[in-house]
């Protein structure tokens, strides 16, 4: 029998794994696909359906007029309706859901609607325009911590900048999609693509006005979300449930590249500005932060984004004198949403640049600044919203990595390099992270799990968490194994479902395993203490301790195999399914005092990126990357390295490549592979060395690990200022570059000219 991980393996490889377009539909099914706004903001004045009812294959099409129960589908404040009845904010903004016996009969069909509009105001499209205009989606966030104000006065240099960050695309391989299949009394059975399967049932079941009990949601793997998904799967599944529950037909809708990409929210774009005081040295004594996002025309998970950007802005440095703000903003765009990192690589993006803009204004080595200014590793130090950091790796990880990364000799070969080169310049930088682990809302760090033993010694896991292609599954499988001392062979793991494990968080903030595995392995023990029972009851003189391996049960002479005890155990009346539970101990945050422990632990890392820049065409080659990476103590150090190298890739996407390119009017132009690029083969490193460390156990986690989702994407800043070294030398280091996210070739040629221009005026 072939182990789960091989059988996963073999099932993408072969194309059998099966995704929500995968399943068989009844010849009854029907296709769905939506009606969309054309106009970023207006009103609706008349809807006309008639030519497309009358297109041949048209079952039926739904408006907000055809919701049984609320129309709102907002996540967490009901701001964003399911279906427009009115007022039109954003070009994509679903109006009407048409339902045929084709997905190219819906598709057409929906472009024979006829909508007449009337677009009342200029739409808001730029952050910029926002802020001038005060379109605040709530009120600021303001986290203080010692007197900015105070110290700023007394060091020795202070200077003001800003740097934005431009959002990013998830680009999942499998787009949004669900299948919903109505039942009897009223219930719905719905199969979907998203990362919270407990929200999807509750918007779901709120659209449909039933109760969360009728309402059934599958997940059995996701083609990737990357945060894409954590939200924004509701509003497909809620569009599908609607028309399955208006026609009782199975209904799948499953979007296109460019309606996926034109109508679903992105990465928050963020402007900050900044003032920083430090010593001559380089220690920042003192730091204020005013930092914006562009949250679109809805909250959905905005405010949580921000918080985590508020709490991120220090990144690896102790500040001791630190004033954050921060602002959500109101525009003309689809709700912009979760995304790897959630909001803290925004803030770490501006972190670094202060570092980096100290360094060169000091003529230091930036990678010897920002040690300077790390968490002291034996010293207890507070971050700005009052948690311990205490004993940390840091100063460990630069060790290593300065080593490996053979960083001192790397450098003087660039200088000699750059001292022999006009028109290719190189350039390299060391990055740190410390990225806090836990959901910000502390009720969200919960998990629930279903085990059950089959009298053959089978075992079958039921979980809260997704499966997205970051390995959880097999990790839960691992955890079971090591539990019971028994091969992955004999265990299985079912789709994720709502009735099996009931309100569930996200499969988010990179705490699917810690959550979830700790769950698993509660299920476990109190099923490990039942076995032990029925083992004490078959030899009645086995006193002494067990042991649960190799697929056997021993205890001094007496031994039987983990089968044949369940067998046993089950003749016996023992019960063999066992309910786990999880909660996060002592998280806590006072949001009026700004104060508390909001993570469990911090994970941290280091990464060194060297990059050779053409000057005459802004284009540049990735030559090295080295990374050592905190996961802990790896559960599965394959999958971890696996999860380091993708985030790090996708982090060099954003701030590299990935560029959002929107109309005046709020139409994105950029909605298609040939017009927005994401990584290839040809953008990783030359050569890339990607290491976990080996001496950072976490020991109140689950089998002492860390999680590996999100900490990793920040690595890819380390491309992105390896740039703007490169950039620097072009003029000797003698010139701040003024160098935004992302660093394409036209904006690095813009940048450089700019450069010039400013050094031409100074002289």
């Amino acid at each position: 029998m072939p182990s789960f991980s091989h059988h996963c393996m073999t099932s993408h490889v072969t194309g059998k794994s099966v995704f929500i377009n995968d399943i068989p539909l009844p010849k009854n099914a029907l296709h769905a696909f939506p009606f969309y706004s054309p106009i970023a903001l207006g009103k609706i004045l008349s809807l006309n359906t008639e030519k497309s009812l009358q297109y041949p294959g048209v079952e039926c099409i739904i408006t907000a007029q055809d919701i049984p129960g609320k129309n709102q589908m907002g996540p967490v404040v009901h701001d964003e309706p399911c279906l427009a009845i009115e007022n039109l904010e954003f070009i994509g903004q679903v109006i009407a859901v048409v339902a045929a016996q084709s997905r190219e009969v819906a598709q057409k069909a929906a472009s024979l609607i006829e909508l007449e509009y009337e677009e009342t105001e200029t739409p808001i499209i730029t952050l910029n325009d926002a802020m001038t205009q005060g379109k605040l989606l709530q009120p600021a966030r303001r986290i203080d911590d010692g007197d900015a104000w105070e110290m700023m006065e007394k060091c020795d240099h202070v200077f003001q900048g800003n740097f934005y960050s431009e959002g990013q695309e998830h680009w999942y391989l499998e787009t949004q999609s669900a299948l919903c299949m109505p039942r009897e009394n009223g219930e719905m059975k719905v199969f979907a693509s998203t990362q919270n399967p407990s929200e999807t049932q509750a918007i779901v079941a709120e659209v449909l006005g039933l109760s969360k009990n009728a309402v059934e949601v599958e997940v059995k793997r996701l083609g990737g979300a990357f945060g894409g998904k954590e939200t924004q799967a509701n509003h497909v599944a809620a569009w599908a449930a609607l028309v399955a529950h208006k026609t009782q037909k199975p209904v799948k809708l499953h979007l296109d590249r460019e309606t996926d990409q034109k109508i679903t929210g992105k990465r928050h774009a963020f402007y900050s500005e900044y003032e920083v005081g430090f010593s001559k040295t380089g220690l920042i004594e003192a730091l204020k932060v005013k930092m914006n996002s562009n949250g679109g025309a809805a909250i959905d998970l905005s405010m949580a984004i921000l918080e985590r950007a508020l709490f991120h802005i220090d990144n690896a440095y102790f500040i001791p004198n630190l004033t954050v703000e921060g602002r959500a903003w109101k525009t003309n765009l689809p709700p912009n949403t979760a995304f790897r990192g959630f909001g803290a690589p925004q803030a770490m993006a501006v972190i670094e640049n202060i570092v980096d803009r100290i360094a060169r204004f000091l003529k230091l080595d930036a990678a010897e600044l920002r040690l300077a200014n790390f968490y002291s590793s034996h010293q207890p130090q507070t971050t700005h919203y009052g948690q311990l950091v205490g004993e940390n790796p840091l100063a460990k990880i630069y060790e290593q990595i300065i080593r490996t990364s053979e960083y001192s000799q790397r450098r003087k070969q660039i200088h000699e390099f750059n001292s022999q080169n006009r028109w290719k310049k190189r350039g390299m930088s060391l990055i740190p992270v410390k990225f806090g682990i836990s959901f910000t809302t502390s009720f969200l760090n919960q998990a629930g799990a279903l085990v059950h033993i089959y009298e053959d010694g089978s075992v079958l896991i039921n979980h809260g968490g997704t499966e997205m292609g970051q390995g959880l599954h097999t990790k839960m499988i691992q955890i079971v194994a090591q539990t019971f001392g028994i091969s992955p062979e004999r265990i299985r793991i079912s789709s994720t479902n709502t009735t099996k494990v009931p309100n569930t968080s996200a499969t988010a903030a990179s705490s699917g395993t810690d959550l979830n595995g700790k769950a698993v392995e509660n299920a476990c023990v109190i099923l490990k203490s039942r076995l032990e029972e029925a083992f004490r009851l078959k030899f009645i003189q086995s006193g002494g301790s067990l042991t649960f391996e190799k697929d056997t049960v021993l205890c001094h002479r007496f031994h039987i195999t983990f089968a044949e005890l369940a067998n046993f155990a089950y003749k016996k009346q023992v019960s063999l399914s066992s309910t786990g539970f999880y909660k996060t101990p002592d998280l806590f945050f006072d949001r009026q005092e700004e104060k508390g422990k909001p993570f469990h632990y911090f994970a941290y890392g280091m990464s060194v990126s060297e990059v050779e820049l053409d000057v005459l065409t802004g284009q540049h080659r990735l030559l090295r990357t080295d990374i050592l990476h905190d996961a802990g103590k790896s559960i599965n150090p394959v999958i971890d390295k696996g999860q380091v190298e993708g985030a790090f890739v996708q982090g060099l996407g954003w701030v590299t490549m990935e560029e959002l390119k929107y109309s005046a009017k709020g139409a994105l132009l950029s909605h298609s592979p040939d017009t927005y690029k994401i990584p290839t083969i040809g953008d990783i490193p030359e050569d890339f060395r990607v290491k976990l460390t080996d001496f950072t156990p976490q020991p109140d986690n689950i089998k002492q690990s860390k999680a590996v989702g999100e900490p990793p994407f920040i690595h890819g800043l380390s491309v992105f200022f390896a740039l703007k070294d490169a950039v620097s030398a072009v003029l000797n280091q003698e010139v701040e570059p003024e160098l935004n996210i992302p660093a394409t070739s036209e904006a690095i040629l813009l940048c450089l000219e700019k450069m010039k221009a400013n050094m031409h005026r100074s002289e």
